[in-house]
């Protein structure tokens, strides 16, 4: 017979390994995450740039009204975009739904693009700030915002994380919705399934 002593013992030890465990995951977890929006925030500098440049040399070039000049720049901005985070900063991501992947990308950047040209249009047009250093400055502080949106989309519903191994197709679901975050698992170390059973109490 185990005495009650040992029991308390064994209980206690299995709430401390559970308790690491998920320390542990949320650790790997938040490194991922930093991880995850210094190479999104890598690319999307060089997006801003991209679209800065492009939205400036078409004012300067081309007679082009303000908001449409800031809309193709950001045409031009997106189409680069995705190949920085298809390629650099969602590589390890899912890639077996191209089409489906390229068509929500486009969908969400177009969101983001109403966004971020929509603050714009409200400022150049609602309340006539129309300067080259205004239009800057909105455009700047839309591409911010619209950024917000983005990084929350694509990493949601665009670059969908790989289910974890071990755990089947039922990890990621029909494709339907959003997908979940499964679990960490630290290896070498043991998960409450494994801790020794006593003997005589199955």
């Amino acid at each position: 017979m185990v005495s009650m002593t040992g029991l308390t013992h064994m209980a206690g030890g299995r709430d401390e390994t559970i308790i690491m465990t998920e320390r542990s995951a949320l650790r790997v977890r938040l490194a991922e995450l930093v991880r995850e929006i210094a190479k999104f925030g890598l690319v999307g500098g060089l997006g801003v740039l991209v679209n800065m440049g492009a939205f400036n040399l078409l004012r300067q070039t081309t007679d082009l009204p303000v908001v449409r000049a800031s809309l193709l720049a950001t045409v031009i901005a997106i189409a680069c975009n995705y190949v920085g985070f298809r390629y650099f900063t969602y590589r390890d991501r899912d890639k077996t739904r191209r089409t489906r992947e390229a068509t929500l990308f486009f969908v969400f950047s177009a969101a983001g693009a109403v966004i971020e040209n929509g603050i714009l249009y409200t400022a150049t047009y609602g309340f006539g700030w129309d300067s080259p250093l205004q239009n800057n400055f909105f455009k700047f502080f839309g591409i911010g915002v619209g950024t917000l949106f983005r990084f929350w989309s694509y990493r949601t519903w665009v670059f969908r994380a790989l289910p974890v191994a071990g755990e089947g197709a039922g990890a990621e679901g029909d494709g339907d919705g959003p997908p979940g975050d499964a679990p960490a698992t630290i290896r070498g170390q043991r998960t409450p399934s494994d801790t020794p059973t006593p003997a005589g109490r199955r």
